[in-house]
């Protein structure tokens, strides 16, 4: 067994599907939800006993994602975690996260998480304020999100992060920070910034196509970027990652993991492993995965075999995602190289950009760097 890795657990119910959303997840599926529940307890088994010790599995991190987690109902709860604590054991685990929606949590809720040892909450806000919040389909209102905060705090969670998004329909700079302002008033531990991106099969990708949404223009958005970049910092939020900020000691551990070459198993539909050297990825259909893991499957629908070419570029960009960067040494480490060997080309022309630097024996963006992000990801991937 692995001797540090995460989990990755996906809940792939939504009360309503948000327009921006390619996750795999879904609305008015309840009707499988009982069932979904029972072939990931055997899914998780299954591994388990492959892989585990003594028919348990004993990760770093174990993180239950979605869709909306909080969706399920009481019992439902009940079921979930009481397949987790069956398969894992959780003396080595250091951080236990769980994604929750504001307008389907309840306290009750809640005190089920903190008593099955949940010690990390996530909470979808996405803005706080009303407006934009209908524009991509969010079942919240801005009081609601701020109620299941002081909820959280209530209850004696003190890992709380959230998730904020810029570049939104409808959205201008005066409502954006009132939305940063309002989380850190908060006293939240940890946020999450992502820009909006147009996915493929989602609702605002159709209504681009017709000519119907109306985005804010491109010097807004960064301008929209600049100023989270410079006002979380200075409200005491280290930026470790591009979209990721976090009080001293807060920063997430699950996703650290994905950026540090770290394996992790991934259990449920549309699930991600990284583990002994290959990505697997389970069916995004939920009756397709629950056919895969009741024929005994697991780890089987390899998605990509990382060659040595692949996971020196993984890497890297991964990597630099952190602001901490590349770390030389560790580089030779894993594969006996020395990097400016591998990548040098592609370091000099970044570095000469002005978007990448050395310090500390690691190589990291700068902050130009973090703004062009892709540019420098995508030099890596073609140098090689």
């Amino acid at each position: 067994m692995e001797s540090n890795f995460g989990i990755y657990i996906h809940i792939p119910f939504c009360k309503q599907k948000c327009f921006y959303c390619d996750f795999p997840s879904f609305a008015g599926r309840e009707r499988l939800i009982d069932s979904y529940l029972t072939e990931l307890s055997r899914e998780m088994a299954l591994t388990a006993l492959k892989y585990g010790q003594d028919g348990k599995m004993a990760p770093y991190t174990v993180y239950i994602g979605g869709g909306t987690p909080s969706w399920l109902d009481m019992d439902q709860l009940a079921r979930l975690f009481s397949a987790v604590s069956e398969h894992i054991r959780f003396d080595q685990v250091a951080e236990f996260t769980i994604e929750v929606n504001p307008g389907t949590l309840t306290k009750d809720k809640l005190r089920l998480m903190k008593k099955s040892g949940v010690n990390r909450i996530s909470i979808g806000v996405q803005s706080f304020d009303d407006n934009c919040l209908k524009k991509i389909g969010r079942i919240h209102r801005g009081k609601d999100a701020i109620e299941s905060i002081h909820l959280a705090q209530q209850l004696g969670f003190n890992n709380i992060s959230i998730d904020l998004m810029y570049g939104l329909p409808g959205q201008d700079m005066d409502i954006l920070k009132k939305s940063v302002e309002q989380a850190v008033a908060l006293q939240v531990q940890h946020i999450s910034v992502y820009g909006l991106q147009l996915e493929d099969g989602t609702v605002f990708a159709r209504q681009q196509a017709m000519g119907k949404l109306q985005l804010p223009t491109d010097e807004l958005v960064e301008n929209m970027y600049d100023y989270i970049a410079a006002t979380l910092p200075a409200g005491g939020y280290n930026r470790y990652e591009i979209s990721n900020y976090a009080l001293s000691g807060y920063e997430s551990k699950h996703n650290s993991l994905y950026w540090q070459d770290v394996p992790y198993l991934g259990f449920g539909a549309g699930a991600h492993a990284y583990w002994q050297g290959n990505r697997y990825e389970n069916p995004t259909n939920i009756d397709a995965y629950m056919a895969m893991v009741r024929q005994g499957d697991i780890l089987s629908n390899i998605e990509e075999k990382v060659d040595e070419k692949a996971h020196m570029e993984e890497f890297c960009f991964l990597g630099l995602r952190m602001t901490k960067g590349i770390d030389k040494e560790k580089f030779r480490e894993v594969f006996h190289k020395d990097i400016y060997a591998v990548f040098g080309d592609a370091i000099k022309e970044m570095m000469d950009k002005g978007f990448l630097q050395e310090k500390d024996g690691a190589l990291s963006l700068t902050t130009i760097g973090m703004k062009y992000g892709n540019i420098v990801f995508g030099s890596f991937i073609t140098s090689t």
